[in-house]
């Protein structure tokens, strides 16, 4: 038999998985083939309302066909050049992110670890050139509970024993504090810290959002030691919190925003640094590169992304219907639910400690045609694309609440 061609059943699809592949993911067995807009489908035809939005990289919905026009377009012009020569979607996509970011520099690359890796280097960089710290000598400080890839640099400053044990030894040069508390970011900050790296919310720790006022004052503090402020927008960035970007919510710029996920609706790995020209300034030619980043077929599918996500009105969309669909979640008459919280499309229900696993509750979500993800046990993540609608958070309601009642 020609296994390549031969049919095959889910059970086959996870027998496959689990015999060849890594066993580095967890996922739930439903076994996808198509999508559109809000909605997946299974191999069997089964239909799923699509309530992760692949960790928000479908903000846009999935195969949105203007996306998908500009991709088909582009790739069959020029998919691929290296930076050794320049093309013609490269500085138009640095227009447009500019234009709609406020932006003055970008340094393109294809996955958000790749933004965060590439942050972390120019701001050491600008730590010695630029500020005088002493050679070797940078403090970079983050946040407990952070995820920021799974890099072995980004790893070594992670605080869940899970992404770390049995990876070191690891890079030094980072410190540790807690999420939201400002007063730490002042005590751990030396002559020799070059930069503060934090997630506006936490998005895999739990959607943890920090206590009112936090990132204002981190911006001050930032500004008033010459601290490089770097936020990793990668999950909450392109509209998932109601605002395009959710450092907006607190009125503060960052000196460094990294950008990811949906910076090409879920085509192509796309990412983006965005800054001034003081910090990304100080990379020169060779200092740093990627033969994928910033490629004509990339800068085509996120500038298509930028324009579909501003033009449908998907961030307005995504504050309205994350009040609406947080509303309903709190209506919920629960016995297992301790806490609705989220902003804008970015949403989590915590579970109290006896009301067993999240993911007995996305499991039976997934048979009543819903599907979302559990992290950390008791914390169940609901983060559908921005163009959802009231009638389909309607439906998903009808098909949440059994479930948590129950």
């Amino acid at each position: 038999m020609n296994t390549l061609s031969a049919a095959r059943t889910p059970s086959d699809y996870v027998g496959i998985e689990s015999e060849l592949g890594a066993h580095n993911y967890k996922p739930l067995d439903a076994i996808l083939t198509r999508g559109e807009g809000v909605w997946v489908w299974d191999t069997d035809g089964n239909k799923f309302l699509d309530c992760l939005s692949a960790y928000s990289a479908v903000n846009q919905g999935h195969c949105h066909p203007k996306i998908l026009q500009a991709m088909v377009d582009q790739a069959s012009r020029l998919t691929l050049t290296s930076r050794a020569f320049r093309n013609d979607q490269l500085a138009l996509f640095y227009e447009d992110i500019c234009a709609l970011t406020g932006s003055h520099k970008v340094l393109p690359m294809n996955s958000g670890a790749e933004a965060v890796e590439s942050a972390l280097k120019a701001a050491r960089k600008w730590g010695y050139e630029v500020k005088g710290v002493p050679a070797d000598q940078a403090e970079i400080i983050v946040c407990e509970d952070n995820f920021h890839g799974r890099t072995l640099a980004i790893v070594g400053f992670s605080t869940d024993p899970v992404a770390r044990t049995n990876f070191g030894p690891f890079a030094p040069g980072f410190k540790v504090i807690p999420f939201g508390d400002a007063d730490a970011l002042e005590l751990a900050i030396t002559p020799n810290t070059v930069a503060f790296l934090v997630e506006p919310i936490q998005g895999e720790a739990g959607v943890i959002i920090p206590p009112a006022g936090y990132l204002g004052a981190v911006r001050e503090i930032c500004t008033r030691n010459n601290v490089t402020l770097i936020l990793d927008e990668i999950q909450t960035g392109l509209g998932r919190t109601g605002k395009l970007l959710a450092e907006e919510h607190d009125g503060i710029e960052a000196d460094v925003t990294l950008l990811g996920k949906a910076l090409a609706g879920g085509f192509y790995p796309v990412s983006a640094v965005l800054s001034n020209t003081e910090v990304l300034g100080v990379l020169n030619p060779g200092e740093h590169g990627s033969t994928f980043g910033g490629n004509p077929l990339a800068c085509a599918v996120a500038r298509a992304a930028l324009r579909v996500l501003v033009d449908e009105g998907m961030v307005e969309n995504a504050a309205e219907m994350g009040t609406y669909f947080q509303d309903a979640l709190r209506s919920i008459n629960s016995d297992v639910v301790a806490e609705v919280r989220g902003r804008g499309l970015l949403i989590a229900i915590e579970l109290h400690d006896d009301a067993g696993n999240a993911r007995n509750y996305c499991e039976a979500l997934q048979e009543r045609g819903v599907l979302c993800k559990e992290t950390h046990i008791k914390t169940i993540r609901f983060a559908p694309p921005l163009i959802i609608t009231k009638d389909q958070i309607d439906w998903a309601m009808e098909q949440i609440r059994p479930v948590l009642a129950a």
